[in-house]
């Protein structure tokens, strides 16, 4: 299949929808009330609600030694497995709103914490980090050994990187038939950049505080291998520089940068795949946006003027609102899966 442009003119930067997969309200109209990059990205964050879920809590052994927590919704049909991003969780505002979307679908989501997200710190020196495909890979066999595979992914942020670097390097091997990725920063080193500039600044400061919280946590009772001041860490690529590389194997923060962006391996996804983006990213650049002839066939690029980062909020009312994601996620991923005997 090739990719299609259904903006109804050339593409362009702003709104681009290059898919034959063509769900109605596209392109995004973000709210009046809430077309700044910035509201779209806090306001979720602040005062969107997260609904009450039966919850099935379930802990992974990898063969490192160190374990990977999931939260799973039973319903009856194939399993989503969800990826959240940089320090996030259950908590983050996707999360719980996005597990219901799909459980009304009849799909049952499955979310994986990266590894010492849950709650409680991991037992390696080692972290979680955007390229750390082999994690997903391992959580996705022993899934699958248990009798329980997974039939696709959704990744947010640091998550959907992660989760298209893992289809990319894999390509017709991955073990996902169908995949959405969600405000991905597909170039490292530019989003690090873009994360020093003016407001976005204040993401950096957010994310930098709960880095190093989380830091401080685990090694209270874990012994540091790392000789290292966080006070004097102030931005993001310093903590790669320091922080990340080091604890997992990697040169230095260009070296972690190259290695792990996702953005130069999308022309290797065979799996279908949705991302979804807008182009007032704060948290990157439009010019990362990849273009259609920078990504493999099966995938689906819905690139819209607005949406801030993991924003996309629809609604006439502030009280009243809903998710672009929420409705997108799940159409694809049931009309990727769906048995045409058995439906979603």
């Amino acid at each position: 299949m090739e990719n299609q442009c259904l903006s109804g003119r050339a593409p362009n930067r702003s709104n681009t929808f290059c898919t034959s997969f063509a769900p109605p309200g596209l392109p995004y109209a973000p709210p009046a009330w809430l077309r700044n990059p910035h509201l779209q990205t806090l306001w979720p964050v602040l005062f969107r609600r997260r609904p009450q879920l039966s919850l099935r809590h379930e802990r992974l052994e990898l063969a490192d030694g160190d374990f990977i927590d999931l939260a799973r919704v039973a319903a009856s049909g194939p399993s989503v497995l969800v990826l959240h991003g940089l320090e996030g969780s259950l908590r983050s505002h996707y999360a719980l709103p996005l597990m219901a979307a799909l459980v009304r679908t009849g799909l049952e989501p499955v979310f994986m914490h990266l590894r010492g997200c849950s709650g409680e710190p991991n037992r390696l020196a080692r972290s979680y980090h955007s390229g750390a495909i082999e994690d997903l890979a391992e959580v996705l066999a022993l899934l699958a050994a248990r009798g329980r595979p997974v039939a696709a992914a959704i990744g947010f942020s640091l998550g959907g990187n992660l989760l298209l670097r893992y289809l990319g390097v894999h390509g017709p091997a991955a073990r996902l038939r169908a995949a959405v990725a969600v405000s991905v920063p597909f170039m490292l080193a530019d989003a690090a950049g873009r994360l020093e500039q003016g407001a976005s600044r204040l993401y950096q400061h957010y994310l930098l505080a709960h880095l190093k919280t989380s830091y401080q946590r685990k090694f209270a009772v874990l012994p540091s291998p790392l000789r290292v001041d966080l006070a004097r860490i102030r931005t993001l690529r310093a903590w790669d520089e320091h922080i990340t590389a080091p604890l997992n194997g990697f040169a230095g923060a260009d070296d972690y940068y190259a290695r792990c962006s996702c953005g130069q391996v999308l022309a290797g996804i065979t799996t279908p795949t949705l991302i979804v983006h807008s182009t007032d990213d704060p948290f990157l650049y439009p010019e990362n946006v990849p273009h259609p002839d920078q990504v493999g066939p099966e995938v689906h690029l819905a690139v819209q003027a607005h949406g801030g980062h993991v924003g996309f909020v629809e609604g006439c009312l502030p009280w009243r609102t809903t998710s672009l994601v929420d409705r997108l996620a799940p159409a694809f991923l049931c009309e990727q899966l769906t048995d045409r005997a058995n439906g979603c």
